[in-house]
């Protein structure tokens, strides 16, 4: 099993809508074959930084995530939004 983590720093102004985009892809997300869960988190003191938290079964099904239509459709609407590069890490639980 692997964990992708997903850190994105919003404009301020576009914080709503990026709630928004999240809450309405969520259940598309976690319907992808592999995938168990995909959680938002939020920086606590810089409110414009969020997170993705997904477990994959394995970084195949993450691969064909990020080739997917659903994938397309929803990371150019949220890069949009950025105020600066997204930072990515795929992990692996070790213990």
């Amino acid at each position: 099993m692997i964990v992708r983590i997903v850190q994105m720093t919003f404009k301020q102004e576009h914080i709503a809508l990026f709630i928004s985009i999240f809450k309405n892809s969520k259940h598309k997300i976690e319907s992808m074959e592999g995938c168990l869960n995909v959680e938002l988190l939020q920086d606590k003191k810089e409110k414009n930084i969020f997170f993705t938290y997904s477990h994959w079964e394995g970084e195949e099904n993450l691969h064909h995530y990020r080739k997917s239509e659903i994938f397309s459709e929803i990371w150019p609407k949220t890069k949009a939004l950025f105020l600066k590069d997204a930072a990515v890490w795929t992990t692996e639980i070790k213990g």
